[in-house]
């Protein structure tokens, strides 16, 4: 790559010039989904169960689980593992404040609440180095996000979490396919859900996944909100294979205590099995082109890729909403939003700060009183005040200035990532003018 000289910012020519036709394009639907959809429409199964079995099956056999549950999104996924396992009155759920609020809020829901840790600076998860001090005597789980399909140090965790025997709930909505040292995330803690919605790397439409190994926590995300797929009010723990997946065999089958009602939509489901039926090949043609990308990167200042290491089995998934780290320093003290707005007069929409509030916070963890305790919802089943102010979390907060957006190709395309390279390479190598 040559840098010109002149940013686009200041009047010079743009290093993107070739329109990016599909590259960006996501989901990929073909007359294979539309097929599969319109046999379900045509037939009138849109509330059945049929097909989201066969997604079940098919997405813990993926993983190498025993138990799959779909769910109608993914913060319904996360709200049933949340009670699956036991979360309930004054507890407390240790969790990331870099995360989408699902991870956290729906524990309001179950009279508990939250506490948040810090992340990595490099990985943006959770840092397992500062959760023994966030840990009491209300402590019942730790909520694991695997970030921007970055794996989130899982050896390091899971040890801390099984010192103090807390559970591991972890949320891989942004990293399905996403390995670990080798391991799949999503299958080392006592549960995992996941967000199926359209943007997400897996796209099913708007649906969620729960899957385990352990069968209560599965069999209570079924009483939870699954009312048509167990005798929910006779309920014993230990249900017949028969009462779960025999719909017709108990046509009235109780009520779910949560009073929820959270079945996958099977055209969702439908759309979900030929989306995951292909998502190895479209998982490597993503890994390829991003990894091109982020290898023509490798040695200018200012920017570092988010990505572990290769050569410990360890990969990002779907790349979902790709992410970058900045380093200012390096670039003469140029903040991340003048070296932003440097890029996209270059062509790069993908390039902005993250801006997403941190949970921690954020008014609805320190203010708002949902469900008219007469004081806020954080602190309104618990013995003690945990609500973290500003400078609380001073590496999280500091991410404001280190973290940017990408572009998330989808397809390898060497003219196209290399234009958007060149945006990245010229901005840094004249950052002079910024």
């Amino acid at each position: 790559m040559t840098a010109r000289d002149k940013l686009a910012i200041n009047g010079g020519s743009k290093a993107v010039r070739t329109a990016p036709g599909d590259i960006f394009t996501w989901p990929i639907i073909t007359k294979e989904d539309e097929d599969a959809v319109l046999e379900v429409l045509r037939r009138g199964g849109m509330s059945g169960t049929d097909v989201t079995v066969e997604l079940e099956r098919e997405f813990a056999d993926w993983h190498g689980m025993q138990y799959a549950l779909g769910h109608s999104t993914g913060t319904a996924a996360l709200q049933a593992a949340m009670w699956g396992i036991g979360l309930g009155v004054g507890d407390e759920l240790i969790a990331p404040s870099m995360t989408y609020w699902a991870s956290a809020l729906p524990a309001f829901s179950l009279q508990a609440t939250v506490v948040f840790a810090e992340v990595e600076a490099d990985t943006l998860c959770l840092d397992p180095d500062d959760i023994e001090r966030h840990i009491t005597d209300r402590t019942r789980a730790i909520m694991v996000t695997h970030l921007r399909g970055y794996p989130a140090p899982m050896d390091r965790i899971v040890p801390v979490a099984r010192k103090h025997d807390l559970k591991i709930i972890e949320d891989f909505s942004q990293a399905q396919g996403s390995h670990h040292k080798g391991q799949l995330v999503g299958t080392f803690g006592d549960v995992g859900a996941c967000s199926l919605m359209s943007g997400k790397s897996l796209a099913a439409g708007e649906a969620g996944m729960l899957i385990t190994n352990d069968r209560r926590i599965w069999e209570r995300a079924i009483v939870w909100g699954h009312r048509e797929r167990t005798a929910a009010t006779r309920w014993t723990g230990e249900l017949q294979e028969k009462y779960i997946t025999d719909p017709e065999l108990v046509p009235y089958a109780g009520y779910p205590w949560g009073g929820y009602k959270y079945r996958t939509h099977q055209l969702s489901s439908a759309v979900g099995r030929v989306q995951l039926k292909y998502y190895g090949e479209r998982m490597a043609d993503i890994d390829k082109a991003m990894t091109y990308f982020w290898n023509l990167l490798e040695e200018i200042p200012g920017i570092r890729a988010h990505r572990p290491p290769r050569d410990e089995g360890s990969d990002m998934g779907g790349w979902f909403g790709a992410r970058g780290l900045y380093v200012a320093e390096e670039l003469g003290g140029a903040s991340v939003d003048r070296f932003c707005e440097a890029v996209r007069a270059e062509g790069v929409q993908a390039a902005a700060p993250h801006r997403r509030p941190m949970l921690h916070l954020h008014p609805l963890f320190n203010e708002a009183d949902i469900y008219g305790h007469g004081k806020p919802t954080r602190i309104a089943n618990s013995d003690r005040d945990m609500r973290q102010p500003e400078g609380s979390l001073p590496v999280t907060e500091g991410l404001y200035d280190r973290v940017l957006g990408v572009p998330w190709f989808k397809h390898f395309d060497k003219t196209i990532i290399e234009e958007h390279a060149l945006a990245f390479y010229k901005v840094a190598e004249n950052s002079d003018q910024l």
